[in-house]
This record gives structure tokens, C-alpha cells and sequence, in this order.
């Protein structure tokens, strides 16, 4: 399988949750547990795959300049995810969102099989969330459930099209490469500190909630493990 394949199951579970949420919404509380659980897993595969290849880089100007670059990107992100206005402005800063989570996928293959196929996890686990709450948006814009459901898919389908836009950097010198995946790492510990994080904390809270991020983050270094 190549890195566009594995993308199918994120979304596929986009598709799954946002066919529950279409016919029930989930609860605040469960929402808050799915989203600790996806930051632990993101943390995961963020600090086991993505660090060590960037810190192994062999290049810490091509570090620095490409954490440089990926912390201005996620900046303007959170700019224009401010200024986004209505469901339209919100669902198009999900869209960008989700572009450039399909862009660190495609960077973490490109890092070796095995963190991108952790990521994918991790990713599939997010993704998973977005399905359960994008459709809570889509449903002041559009009336029939299969509309919200093809348009919460449409906007997952974004996740492949960022992959294949990361191809050509295999191509690429290896100390680009290492630029590069510094660059996705800083917009995966955005996802998880300042979107994954910050939205469960809005939400009703208590210890077992909490307990996800760990359960999520201890759960993907089991799995680790057990591929080699």
C-alpha cells in the first residue's frame, strides 16, 4: 500500500462518523473523550516518528528554517480560522485544516512506512471527530442528511489531495526532507495543543476524560511495539 491508499481510511472513518452524527449528535462529554483520545495519539506519533527523523536530520539549519516556516504557516491558519465568519468561513478553515494534514501524512511516509502508517492512526482517530461535529455546521447550510454526509466526505477527500501534494518531496536532497518534516511536526503539536486540546477543554471535564490523552498516547506506543 502506498501512502494515497492509506489515506482512504481516514477517510472512510469521516464517512463513519459523520454518518452517526447525521442521525445523533454526540455528547459534549464523549466529544471532549474522542478529542483527548486523538491528542494522545497525535502526541504519539508526532514525538516517536516525526521527532527523532527531524533531530536525526543530520541539518539543524534546514531544522530550524523548516520549523520556522511550518510555525508562520499554522499561524496564518489560526489568523484566518479567527476571522472566519458562518458556517462557510468556519468549514473553509476545517477544509485548510485538513489540506495540511493530508500534506504532513504524505512528509510522514516519506519519513518511513512505519510513521506513516502510525500517523494514519493518529490521523483516523482525528478524523473521526471532525465526521462526529462538521456535521453540526454543514446542517445549518444544507437540509437532507445525505447532502451533510457527502459534504462532511467531500471535505476529508481533502486529506489525499495534501498527500499528493507532499509526493514530490522524496525526490527531493535529504536535508529539504528533514526541512520538511520539521515543518510537519510543528503543525501536528498545533493540532494538538491548540485545536485538539483547547476544544476538549470547553467542553464538561473530569478525571476520566482526561485520562484519554493518556490512554490515546500510551495506546499508539503499544501498537508501535508491536509492528517493530
Amino acid at each position: 500500500m502506498n501512502a494515497l491508499t492509506y489515506t482512504l481510511i481516514p477517510v472512510g472513518a469521516a464517512a463513519v462518523g459523520g454518518g452517526v452524527a447525521v442521525w445523533r449528535q454526540p455528547g459534549p462529554a464523549l466529544v471532549s473523550t474522542i478529542q483527548h483520545f486523538a491528542a494522545g495519539v497525535v502526541f504519539a506519533a508526532a514525538a516517536g516518528e516525526i521527532l527523532p527523523d527531524v533531530m536525526h536530520g543530520g541539518s539543524p539549519t534546514a531544522t530550524l528554517v523548516g520549523g520556522a516556516l511550518g510555525v508562520l504557516v499554522i499561524l496564518l491558519i489560526k489568523k484566518f480560522e479567527e476571522r472566519a465568519k458562518g458556517p462557510i468561513g468556519l468549514l473553509s478553515a476545517v477544509g485548510v485544516d485538513i489540506l495540511v494534514d493530508g500534506l504532513v501524512l504524505g512528509l510522514a511516509f516519506i519519513g518511513g512506512q512505519k510513521a506513516g502508517l502510525l500517523l494514519t492512526i493518529a490521523l483516523t482517530v482525528e478524523i473521526l471527530f471532525l465526521g462526529l461535529t462538521v456535521t453540526n455546521e454543514l446542517s445549518k447550510m444544507l437540509r437532507a442528511r445525505w447532502q451533510i454526509l457527502a459534504a462532511t466526505i467531500a471535505l476529508a477527500l481533502l486529506l489525499p489531495v495534501g498527500t499528493l501534494i507532499a509526493s514530490p518531496v522524496s525526490l527531493l536532497p535529504a536535508v529539504v526532507v528533514t526541512g520538511f518534516l520539521s515543518f510537519g511536526l510543528m503543525a501536528l503539536l498545533y493540532l494538538v495543543t491548540e485545536e485538539l486540546l483547547v476544544e476538549a477543554h470547553e467542553k464538561p471535564d473530569n478525571v476520566w476524560i482526561t485520562a484519554a490523552f493518556f490512554v490515546g498516547f500510551l495506546a499508539l506506543l503499544a501498537i508501535e511495539e508491536l509492528i517493530g
